[in-house]
């Protein structure tokens, strides 16, 4: 089939003479805009021309947990997108529960003589996981780059968001609310990002909640992750009088606000919740969601460009980046209430504080 001219320029948004000329590779073009007339050229089911097609550097493989959680095709989407703008062809391996393991999708992407991989919340984030199938991968030769989690001594570049900052400020942020009893919800403590979160969870609550360490271990939970997990273990901790929660997911954040409701509780009213990730959608949850943002988009395309220059040849620093949290005040948090009456539970009566009265000038 013979593409129109017009046809791609509609589907992509630019005029035809932009089209043309990527047609026909010439300078000038924007790389964004370069790739959206690309994709125009697929989505009506045109063949790209043979120079366009030869410009392709290769496969690259992007290896990812699951696409239940929205973080993880937020990643993703970024990833590849990156990637196609570098010249690489994607190639997306998912894992679901029973089905097809991180070791056999590698053995399919080497197959495919694939130029580098990208590992999101892989095995290398799991401490009980045997990392030498990176080390044979790096000895090959070939470039891995590895995004949320660490593993010393293996020579590769990983990108992480700081976990450990990100409790703590979720934790000042409710202390700045007059939370005290402020509870830890995430997922098994074998991950790297789990132990990273559990350790400023523990110095945040000594430092500004002053509570001794000896009392931090009946206001932890770590279960599984999802929305099963963080319900479940809402539940435990609302029994122990918590009256926040920072949780190691949106995910998770949203099952606590379930367990809450299930109890008779509002939210923010009797319980404050912060997730984890900022993931799409999390600001039009019922209540919005407080939550640590991951900065996503800039993690990925720092991700990209190191695995980039390794293909390339020009070696990136093998030492882990750590991008700063952001924390996003939405609607599940709020000052906290005081209780009339022994400790805080659901069932008793509340008083929200008096505020302090305004100074009248003089």
């Amino acid at each position: 089939m013979r593409a129109r001219l017009s046809d791609i320029a509609q589907q992509a948004e630019v005029s035809e003479a932009t089209v043309s000329r990527v047609l026909n590779d010439r300078p000038g073009v924007a790389p964004e805009t370069r790739q959206a007339v690309l994709t125009a050229l697929d989505v009506l089911g045109y063949e790209r021309p043979a120079r366009l097609r030869k410009r392709s550097a290769g496969l690259v493989g992007l290896v990812v947990p699951e696409l239940d959680n929205p973080i993880f095709p937020a990643f993703a989407q970024v990833i590849e997108s990156t990637l196609a703008q570098s010249g690489f062809t994607p190639v997306l391996c998912t894992q679901t529960p029973g089905g097809v393991t991180e070791d056999e999708y590698v053995e399919m992407l080497l197959d495919r003589q694939v130029s580098g991989i990208v590992f999101v919340s892989g095995l290398h984030a799991d401490t009980a996981a045997n990392h030498d199938r990176y080390r044979a991968l790096i000895a090959r030769p070939l470039p891995v780059v590895m995004i949320n989690g660490h593993v010393p001594g293996i020579a590769a570049p990983f990108v992480s968001c700081d976990d450990r900052e990100a409790t703590e400020l979720a934790v000042a942020h409710l202390v700045a609310l007059g939370h005290r009893r402020i509870g830890l919800i995430t997922g098994p403590d074998r991950f790297v990002p789990v132990q990273r979160r559990v350790a400023g969870w523990r110095a945040a609550m000594q430092r500004l909640a002053g509570l001794p360490d000896a009392g931090l271990d009946e206001l932890a939970e770590l279960t599984l992750f999802g929305v099963e997990g963080g319900e479940a273990a809402a539940g435990r901790l609302l029994e122990r009088g918590v009256t926040g929660l920072v949780c190691g997911s949106d995910l998770m954040a949203l099952g606590a606000v379930r367990a809450a409701r299930q109890r008779g509780l509002s939210v923010p009213g009797d319980l404050s919740v912060v997730g984890y990730d900022d993931s799409p959608l999390m600001a039009f949850t019922d209540p919005p969601l407080t939550t640590m943002r991951q900065p996503v988009a800039a993690m990925a395309v720092a991700a990209v460009r190191a695995l980039v220059d390794e293909i390339n040849g020009h070696a990136a620093p093998h030492s882990e980046y750590l991008f700063r949290p952001e924390l996003v005040v939405r609607g599940s948090t709020a000052v906290v209430r005081q209780v009339a009456s022994g400790p805080a539970t659901g069932g008793q009566a509340r008083q929200r504080p008096t505020p302090p009265a305004l100074p009248v000038p003089a």
